[in-house]
This record gives structure tokens, sequence and C-alpha cells, in this order.
């Protein structure tokens, strides 16, 4: 993460001959390892929070005797209730600021997950998934508008990859960590291991959600850590790319935009492949023939640790260059041919992970990028609203795929078609963003 944060220079390619394009680099350097370190790790939590209930399912479903089809379900109902209210919390936090929304949205998906512990039936499984969506809807979303405030369009790219480096390392620290919290506190004071991870795992958020009060300003203007010139030259590189932009007045109007429209397809296939991929490698792997929740943990990382490797060199080399669309068809394309190498190769647990790594490498680099696409023409409160209707569609999406998978797993007995399913996905993604004007987005 510091060769990343670091790295947030790259845009300015002349800043040794240009001073003042150094100076802003410094600048941006200084901004991003204010918050970025600190926004990462809340991600972390969230999202360590959205899909542990993968490694849950290792336990919980012989326990509570659910079947696939009722696992997909759940897993995928946390969406209807991000979908139902993404929108109004992404707005309000315009209106109100980041500190607020935050906050409340982190400790309360904490205690909800917590509460995760509880669950005895299909009934209040899909119950608390659905509160638990609910809760957490607005912060990713959230997220992206906040970086909205501090960076410029020829930087977000960058910015919001380096953020994004928060899911796999979600995965890389969270696998293990999953496993071996419900193999060392299995039967411990009479709860399962399943029980005692969701209710470790949900500390940290409520934990950081405190935190945020103190930690997090709002605007530019409310940075103590800024001096008045570093706060002047900020709003004046935002000001300048205002002009580019189209400033929309109503959500009806951003519903007749095709484009905003061709965005939300496009972020309904990125997060159909991801979502497939955090809710259900757990059980790919251990389809392999691996047994020990504690190895599944470990090889869980491996996927998680060459998705960071992509985002950082891919939308590095995209802010670099300003080019959007090859840098999203390229990956997209090999995500799909990793999900459909991993089912060939599932007889082998090693060539299995490394399918499964090609698959990561490929689709989790294509949720950062896509948000420079429509932060590129969305500005002020069309941003707000824009950005959380469209991962409010996308949402959807979160939501049929592990469904449909679990439906799938359930009629044929394997998870490869479900894997067949996610890669077309990708496949639909790539021609979408072959479709966008690179002149709309290439900035």
């Amino acid at each position: 993460m510091d060769q990343s944060v670091e790295s947030i220079a790259a845009p300015s390619v002349a800043a040794d001959k240009d001073p003042l394009a150094a100076r802003d680099d410094a600048l941006y350097r200084k901004v991003a390892w204010r918050l970025l370190p600190f926004l990462m790790v809340c991600y972390i939590a969230a999202f360590l929070d959205r899909v542990n209930v993968g490694f849950a399912k290792l336990q919980m479903l012989d326990d509570l005797k659910f079947s696939e089809t009722v696992y997909g379900l759940g897993a995928g109902i946390f969406f209807i209730g991000y979908f139902l209210f993404e929108v109004p919390s992404n707005v309000l936090m315009h209106r109100i600021g980041a500190k607020k929304t935050l906050a409340r949205i982190m400790i309360l998906w904490g205690l909800i997950s917590a509460a995760m512990a509880l669950t005895q039936t299909p009934t209040q499984f899909y119950i608390l998934r659905f509160l638990l969506g609910a809760a957490e809807a607005g912060f990713y979303p959230g997220i992206i508008l906040y970086l909205t405030y501090w960076f410029p369009s020829n930087r977000r790219g960058q910015i919001v990859a380096v953020f994004m480096t928060a899911v796999p390392f979600a995965g890389i620290l969270g696998g293990p960590l999953s496993g071996w919290v419900m193999e060392a506190f299995h039967d411990t004071h009479g709860m399962a291991g399943w029980q005692w991870m969701f209710i470790i795992e949900a500390i940290p958020s409520v934990l950081l959600g405190l935190a945020v009060f103190w930690y997090l300003d709002d605007r530019i203007d409310d940075a103590r850590w800024l001096s008045p010139t570093e706060k002047s030259r900020l709003g004046q590189n935002l000001l300048r790319e205002k002009t580019a932009k189209t400033e929309h007045v109503s959500m009806l109007k951003l519903l007749k935009d095709r484009r905003v429209v061709h965005m939300a397809l496009i972020c309904y296939c990125t997060v159909s492949s991801l979502s497939g991929l955090a809710f259900w490698v757990p059980s790919v792997i251990r389809s392999t023939g691996v047994v020990s929740l504690l190895d599944i943990g470990l090889l869980t990382a491996v996927p998680n640790v060459c998705a960071v490797i992509s985002m950082v060199l891919v939308c590095r080399h995209s802010d670099a260059t300003r080019e959007r669309r090859w840098h999203m068809i390229v990956p997209f394309l090999v995500g799909g041919a990793g999900l459909v190498l991993s089912t060939l190769f599932s007889h082998n647990p090693m060539l299995a992970v490394a399918m499964l790594s090609v698959a990561a490498a490929g689709c989790m680099v294509c949720s950062p990028l896509f948000w420079s696409l429509p932060t590129a023409f969305l500005e002020g409160k069309s941003a707000a609203a824009g950005i959380a209707g469209i991962n409010s569609f996308a949402g959807l999406a979160a939501f049929a795929s592990p469904y449909a998978i679990g439906w799938i797993k359930d009629l044929t007995g394997s998870t490869d078609w479900g894997m067949y399913f996610l890669a077309s996905f990708a496949l639909i993604g790539a021609v979408l963003v072959y479709r966008v004007p690179k002149e709309l987005v290439n900035r």
C-alpha cells in the first residue's frame, strides 16, 4: 500500500520539468496519505463483514441445514437492502457531510453483522442480510463521491484503484483470519466457529465508525492539516474541470441520459463477476478437495494478492495515459477466461487457484477502472445521485449472481456452470465498454 500511495504522482509525467506540476504531485501525495489508508481500512472492514458469509457457509449450512439456494438467496438479498437505500444515503451525504454519514453506516453495519451469529432459520438469515445491506448502503458510493471532493478526474482513476485494493486486501487478511477463527473457536462456550467469526470480525467496524468523527474532514476547507495556499490550489484544480462536465438537476434527467444508463449496464457486469468471486471462491476451492478451513483461507489469499498487483499497475497506467476503455476491455476478457479455465482444472487445487488468480486479476481491476468513466462527466448533485444510482442498479447484479450460482449448484451439483454464468457477464461488459465513446471518458 505504501508504494501505491507514493505512485499517485504518476499522472504528472513532466513534474521534473514543471515546478507547478511537481508541487501538485507533492500536494496530492499529502492528501492521499491523509485519506486513503484510513478509508482503505474502513473498506476492508466493510467488505469483510459483507462477504465473510462465504466462509461461514462452510460450517453454517451443515449446522442449520440450509441448501445452496438458501445460502445464495441470503448472500444476494444483502444487495436488495443496498439497492433501496443507496441513493438516499448518497444524496444525504452530499447535504450533511461524510463524517456523519460514514460513521452512521459503519456503526450500524458492525452491530448487524455481529447479530448474524444469532441466525437459526432461513427467514432470520434473509432478514439480517437485508438489514446489513440497508445499513451499509451508501458507503462505497459515498467514498467514491467523497474522493471527487479532493481529486480531479485525471488522478481519480488511480486514487480509486488504490482505495479498491482494500477489496483484495480484505481477502488476503480475511480468508486466513476467518478460517483460523472458525477452527480455533469452534464449540467455545457452546458456540460454533462461524458464530464467533461474525462477532469477532464485526468489532473493527464499530470502532472505526467512531473514529470517523475525529479523523475525516467533510471538505477541503475544513482540513486543518492543509495550509490556506494548499486549500486554494486543490480548489482551483477541481474548479478547472467543472466546465467540462454536465450538471444535471434531477434524478429523472439522469435516468433519461443514455450515458448514465450505459454506465449502469457496465457496472452491472462488473459487479456480477466480482460478487461471484467474493461469495463463492471458498466453495470452489473446497470442491477441489481441500478440507482444512485454515488451508482454504490461506489459498483464497492467493487470488487477492494477484488482484492487488493488477489493480495498482493497470490503473496507474490508465491514469498516466488517460486511456480508459481498453484498460477495462482487456481485464474483462482476461477475467472471463480465468473463470472458465478454473473449471477445467477443478481436479487440481493448485491449477484451479492459479486460474482463479487470473480471474481475480482481471475482474477486480474493472471495478476501480469503471468509476473513472461516469465521474469524467458527472458533477455536483448529479454525481451524488448518478454514482449512487449506477451502483444501486449494479447491486441487482450482486443479488442475482450469488442466488443464481446457488440455484445452479443445487440443480447440477457443481459450481462449473456458475462460473460460466459469471464469465458471460465479463464478455458482455467488454463489449459495452468498447461502445463507450473514447472522447467522453479518456481524460
